[in-house]
């Protein structure tokens, strides 16, 4: 028979008591006679089998067999039966999900849980319940794909992500956080401050000034590019984003979610953009200045050739075109030298195959002092101290090196202090930041630095009074030490001497 409560006369209150009870409660409630043949039966069940299975009470009892096989869906009979057995069995709790198809309802997924019993009869007795699950397992499968989908977004995606509580400060640090650090694991990082600490010192300022001012609600949202130090030693750029979730009542910040994104590729591709960038400015820098003075100088030249010719057809004495054409022969060889000079300098600032090998350095100074021991427009003795350790070598173009060292040993020559030897000195050195320098010491006039420092390198400058100054040999070094992205500086000191550092990029 069914089982309900209100059809006992003797306990009518507590009958109404459980009624209203059991009515709070969406379960299907029965009792399992299993007997020692395997027959079973249902001899208890609630009236919420109508509801549950969409069956009345008598056709469920009457036909069992209808709930176990018809209302199973037939993907779940083996799993449900299996469950069954192995619960019967052991005598451990029964408890599974499976679905059920209703004629109304449809597909529907039910819980079940029921406790089994042997009796003296040898019989299994399960006392237990089933509930529709349903709308549970709606909520868990869209939490699944969620979860799947989130899961996907963060794997496919380049962030890591951050989750910040400022009330215990702890950090949740996702696995492609903890990868962009290649760290193994996140013990390392169990607090901001251990952030703080990676961060690179010359992006401390602007990291610390935009997150607080995201913090003081004045940003929507915090973003800041800087550099940390991962587990190698080594820095990446970071692109860091993140956003307060939750506030006290006072506006201070409790929560903190956001994302770590290596943008190391990044920029490195903007910063040699930039450096290529510098460069065309500087090289339309360089040939801005240089179609000035080509166009001054080539004109001039040209102009004083009209000027003698024009004499020479207005004065056919021979004597004065004897003269004019004199004239016009210094006049042509000037301009030989400036075309050559230009040439020179158009080949430096345009080669772009320039050939580097690994060049010792003593060997190419001494071979500068063999080449100026003949210096002809020198009368004194002078002296070159090679001080550079025979086993530095440099990477260098060979002629741009046997260009450079040669220019800065004549224009020591060529501008000698009157009153003493000349005396040059090439020293070597290892910067702090461990790229090789050479410097360049001589006692010659020097040069006054307040007043030339600025032109120091330019085209056709100079700075001493010599018959045989063109202004170009350091305009000529710059170029070349320029094109092996070298860096050159001077001290100098009037009557005292001048030194040249050249800084190669080298390390």
């Amino acid at each position: 028979m069914a089982f309900d409560l209100n059809e006992n006369d003797d306990c009518v209150k507590a009958n109404n008591f459980y009624k209203k009870l059991f009515a709070q409660i969406p379960y299907f409630f029965f009792q399992l006679v299993v007997d020692s043949n395997f027959n079973y039966s249902l001899p208890f069940v609630s009236k919420s089998v109508r509801e549950i299975f969409e069956l009345n009470d008598e056709d469920f009892l009457k036909n069992t067999e209808l709930m176990l096989h018809g209302r199973i869906f037939h993907l779940d009979k083996q799993r449900f039966f299996d469950s069954f057995l192995a619960s019967k069995k052991e005598l451990v709790t029964w408890e599974m999900e499976f679905r059920v198809v209703l004629p109304q309802k449809g597909l529907r997924w039910f819980k079940i849980m029921a406790t089994p019993e042997k009796t003296a009869e040898d019989s299994v007795v399960f006392l237990g319940h089933v509930s529709d699950v349903s709308d549970l397992k709606e909520h868990e499968l869209q939490l699944k794909i969620s979860e799947e989908r989130f899961k996907f977004a963060l794997e496919a995606s380049t962030a890591g992500i951050w989750d910040w509580n400022l009330v215990t400060n702890d950090v949740f640090y996702s696995s492609l956080s903890l990868k962009i650090l290649e760290l193994d694991s996140a013990d390392v990082m169990d607090n901001p401050e251990r952030w703080d600490k990676i961060v690179h010192p010359d992006d401390l300022n602007k990291y610390y000034a935009d997150i607080h001012e995201h913090f003081d609600n004045k940003i929507p949202f915090y973003e800041n590019y800087h550099r940390v130090m991962t587990s190698n030693g080594k820095y990446k750029w970071i692109l860091d984003r993140g956003k307060v979730i939750e506030r006290d009542s006072s506006g201070s910040p409790l929560r903190v979610i956001g994302t770590h994104t290596d943008v190391s590729a990044q920029k490195e591709k903007e910063l040699e953009l930039l450096k290529t960038m510098k460069l065309y400015s500087d090289q339309n820098s360089r040939l801005l200045n240089f179609s000035h003075i080509v166009s001054h100088n080539l004109l001039t030249q040209a102009g004083n050739i009209k000027s003698i010719l024009d004499f020479i057809d207005a004065d056919q004495k021979k004597e004065n075109v004897d003269e004019m054409l004199l004239h016009l022969r210094t006049i042509s060889n000037s301009l030989n030298d400036t075309i050559s000079d230009l040439a020179q300098i158009v080949k430096t600032q345009t080669n772009i195959n320039i050939i580097v090998k690994s060049l010792n350095l003593h060997e190419y100074i001494s071979r500068t002092i063999t080449a100026i021991t003949g210096f002809e427009n020198h009368e004194n003795k002078f002296t070159v101290i090679n001080n550079v350790p025979e086993y530095v070598f440099i990477d260098f173009n060979p002629a741009y090196l046997e260009s450079v060292l040669l220019n800065f040993a004549t224009n020591a020559l060529k501008y000698a202090h009157p009153q003493r030897d000349p005396i040059i000195i090439f020293e070597f050195s290892i910067e702090s930041d461990g790229h090789k320098a050479l410097k360049i010491k001589d006692n010659g006039l020097g040069i006054d630095l307040n007043v030339y420092g600025d032109l120091l390198f330019g085209m056709y400058k100079t700075f001493h009074k010599h018959e045989d100054a063109r202004g170009l040999g350091l305009y000529i070094i710059k170029n070349q030490l320029d094109a092996m992205k070298a860096s050159v500086s001077v001290e100098s000191e009037v009557g005292v001497g001048t030194t040249f550092k050249i800084i190669f990029d080298d390390l």
